[in-house]
């Protein structure tokens, strides 16, 4: 009881710290709003002015998909690792984040809509995951520390494609659009942007819900699973599906924006526990936050120059991927 308390105080702390984080990121931008200000427009829409237009038809919405793109990586992230019980492993790291964009750097060019972005990426993004577990498969299970060399080596062949469909656009103006996507931004997209996405997020967080029993059972090993009762091949198949819906929905809208999926999930077990019944749920404040406030500072640290979030993101999970990797050899 003492430790479902403490878990769930953990995890209202971590919603109330996504609620100042899409506070400061409503409010801070190349022109800061008072909160005051910010709270009156909220509250009345329809009002009218600068204020409420730059609420409602900008920050907001921009907001609310950096809320949804870290919510979805992760989620996504969380799934991978306790599905390989693997720390190291991410979205980003098995290759279906380059194998989304991969797909979208092409349909940019051949001028493809956007409202297809999705669904191209959720194709990719499962091919791409499923062809790198085949590759890493040892025996009757996927070893990690090979799916995560195979991801590098997979990653790095669909950089080389997309750069040679950079190279071969048919304008400069498609090059650019491709290199301003792939550096991860959320320039531009307003709630025109969201439905789609939101439609595969919500498929994917309810595969992932789907799933957690049977990953929380995995987590204490594959024989102690299959004794009480998990189906591994099905659990595996449906953490796939539901983090390439995840990374389908971020991918689409926001562009490359890697280590988030492996940042979170350490966050929520250092915050909830090891237990996935907990740790999924707290990845979704926790990636959303991380997501929202890196977008704030990308926005307003050099106006009116805006930074890609994802060049950001990597100048911070990179250092944490190596502070892992070695951990984790010290302790071996």
């Amino acid at each position: 009881m003492a430790l479902t308390l403490r878990r769930s105080i953990s995890l209202a702390a971590l919603i109330a710290f996504l609620l100042v984080a899409v506070a400061a990121g409503v409010a801070i931008g190349s022109v800061n709003l008072p909160l005051s200000s910010v709270i009156g427009a909220l509250a009345h829409p329809h009002a009218g002015g600068d204020v409420a237009a730059i609420v409602w038809a900008l920050r907001l919405p921009r907001v609310t998909i950096a809320m949804l793109v870290g919510a979805a990586l992760g989620v996504s992230g969380t799934l991978l690792q306790s599905m390989l019980r693997n720390g190291l492993v991410d979205p980003y790291l098995t290759g279906g984040s380059a194998g989304a964009a991969f797909t979208i750097a092409i349909a940019i060019a051949l001028g493809v809509p956007s409202p297809f972005y999705a669904g191209l990426a959720f194709a990719a993004a499962l091919a791409t995951t499923v062809g790198v577990a085949a590759l890493a498969r040892r025996g009757r299970g996927v070893s990690p520390e090979r799916l995560i060399l195979a991801g590098i080596a997979v990653t790095s062949l669909f950089a080389g494609m997309t750069t040679l469909v950079i190279m071969l656009s048919p304008s400069a103006s498609v090059s650019l659009s491709i290199l301003s996507w792939l550096g991860g931004s959320l320039t531009g997209h307003g709630w025109n942007d969201l439905g789609w996405a939101a439609a595969y997020a919500a498929l994917g967080f309810a595969f992932a819900a789907a799933v957690v029993p049977a990953l929380n059972a995995i987590r204490l090993g594959d024989a102690r699973a299959v004794a009480l009762g998990v189906d591994l091949t099905r659990t595996r198949w449906l953490a796939l599906i539901a983090s390439s819906l995840l990374v389908a929905a971020a991918v689409s809208v926001s562009g490359v924006i890697g280590f988030v999926g492996l940042i979170v999930p350490h966050l929520a077990r250092a915050i909830c526990g090891s237990d996935t019944r907990w740790t999924v749920p707290a990845s979704i404040p926790a990636g959303a936050a991380i997501v929202v406030l890196a977008d704030t500072l990308a926005r307003s640290a050099a106006p009116p120059i805006e930074l890609p979030i994802g060049v950001l993101l990597s100048l911070i999970g990179v250092p944490v991927f190596l502070f892992i990797a070695f951990r984790r050899r010290r302790i071996a």
